[in-house]
């Protein structure tokens, strides 16, 4: 899949720099390098907290489902493996944030597709982009999904203290998946990326109150049990074939909880130097992936010791009649609010594509170019352009009715996971590499890498055909 660098693809449909951009419309930061965005003010905990934003997020409430299927041991190995890998593919892009330029000494790669694009020529950033925006899109309608089911715990809890529990408060998904929806749209006209550091520092706190109340929940009813549920093989299956496609979905749920190649570099642009936005990055995904670990680890644990073979889909659904009413209810809230954060964390690098394309598309566009100031009541003054306020409401509105057509929640994880795992987590992270080192076929660093990518790949594919079985048993059954 290498492609010919100086093959003239149109890649402003995914957002990319025309590969024929004048030297004038190159700005030049204080470090000489190229492509200098907004003023760079990040640091290693803002970095933390969008990485722990964009990672611990729908995930975490199907890890105990998942170490229920895989069993006490290969669970929580599992998961450190999906720890180390994540980990390696983040070290493996910061390396390209900075790259060598022929005409201009060394360019920044503000995102991935940049730095596909300068790597592995125009193709391959052609892919990778269609890839991440998909990716990105089924993460907003996975957030949508989760937040529906968490909003309707809620309301059935509520009911359930009014009405007693033997009273009728089963709901359907669909008016809180609306309802979130009109948020986003609200939420979407945050300008970028950089602007949107309190979002993401307020999303983060989120995912550790409901992370911590999950844990809690789990270790309490575990002691009141006195038992450890469970077993070193899991959850039994009636047939051995059924018990694959468990496994394959629990992996791919693994899977899903860990990634977040596609907005490292996004993160890394907003990091000042010195030091240099590498080491801070570096430093950042360390601590971030050693908390979300932890959480991982305990949620998934405990949540299997409390429920055994009954471990739900959901692991805060488990609590339902288990535990103050009112501490369920706070940690469902905080799922809904983190979500809203990280929601906007996944779709800002597709808005941004979209807003670059159509500014050089249409650099006369009033309709694209024009800011419209709006004064509301106790607020400060919003601009908006016209061009954004359509196409992210119509973004918004499209991810939304399509989790209302497929509101399920771990098939959609796992197949989500597959989009994310290999094909950006892995292969382009270790093509870039083997490129920028330059390394011979065959050397040892080179069958290291294709090995360990090719193995992750076969891991791809078996997640893959569990996630889709999944779904379409969960549709026509």
């Amino acid at each position: 899949m290498m492609g010919d660098k100086n093959e003239p693809i149109p890649l402003l449909r995914l957002g990319l720099p025309s590969p024929a951009v004048e030297e004038d419309d190159l700005v030049v930061d204080s470090d000489h390098l190229v492509n200098s965005s907004a003023e760079r003010t990040g640091n290693t905990w803002t970095a933390s907290a969008h990485i722990i934003t964009g990672v611990i997020g729908s995930g975490v409430l199907s890890l105990a489902w998942s170490v229920a299927q895989l069993g006490w041991m290969w669970g929580p190995l599992l998961m450190l493996f999906f720890a180390g890998v994540t980990l390696a593919s983040t070290f493996l892009l910061c390396s390209c944030y900075r790259s060598p330029d022929p005409d201009h000494g060394h360019i920044r790669n503000t995102s991935y597709i940049a730095a596909v694009q300068h790597n592995l020529g125009y193709k391959n950033a052609w892919i990778c982009g269609l890839l991440i925006q998909m990716n990105l899109y089924g993460t907003g309608i996975a957030y949508t999904i989760t937040s529906a089911i968490c909003m309707r715990a809620i309301q059935k809890s509520n009911c359930y203290q009014k009405h007693g529990q033997d009273a009728p408060c089963e709901s359907g998904n669909t008016l809180h998946m609306l309802l979130y929806g009109v948020v986003q749209i609200f939420m979407s006209q945050i300008p970028d990326f950089h602007s949107m550091e309190w979002l993401s520092i307020v999303a983060a706190l989120m995912s550790f109150a409901y992370s911590s109340i999950g844990l809690g929940l789990g270790l309490s009813k575990v002691i009141e049990n006195n038992v450890i549920e469970g077993s070193i093989y899991g959850v039994s299956a009636s047939t051995t074939i059924q018990k694959v496609w468990r496994v394959s979905q629990a992996v791919g749920d693994i899977a899903f909880a860990y990634p977040y190649s596609l907005i490292v570099l996004e993160i890394q642009d907003t990091l000042k130097s010195p030091p240099s936005e590498r080491r801070t990055m570096k430093k950042a995904s360390v601590i971030s992936i050693c908390i979300t670990t932890f959480f991982y680890l305990s949620c998934g644990g405990f949540g299997y010791a409390a429920f055994g073979d009954q471990t739900p889909g959901d692991l805060l659904t488990g609590f339902g009649t288990y535990g103050p009413s009112w501490l369920i209810d706070l940690a469902n809230a905080c799922v809904v609010l983190h979500l809203i954060g990280g929601y906007q964390v996944y779709s800002q690098p597709l808005f941004a594509m979209v807003d670059k394309w159509l500014a050089s598309k249409f650099p006369q566009s009033s309709f694209v170019n024009r800011n419209y100031n709006l004064k509301l009541p106790l607020l400060p003054s919003l601009s908006l352009k016209l061009d954004k306020l359509c196409f992210r409401t119509a973004y918004v509105a499209s991810t939304t009715v399509v989790a209302i057509i497929f509101p399920y929640f771990n098939p959609v994880l796992g197949l989500l996971g597959t989009i994310n795992f290999w094909p950006l987590s892995i292969y382009f992270p270790v093509e870039m590499w083997l490129r920028q080192k330059d390394l011979r076929p065959w050397t040892t660093s080179w069958v290291v890498f294709r090995s360990f990518s090719i193995f992750c790949f076969v891991i791809n594919m078996f997640i893959l055909a569990g996630s889709v079985q999944g779904i379409m048993a969960a549709r026509f059954s």
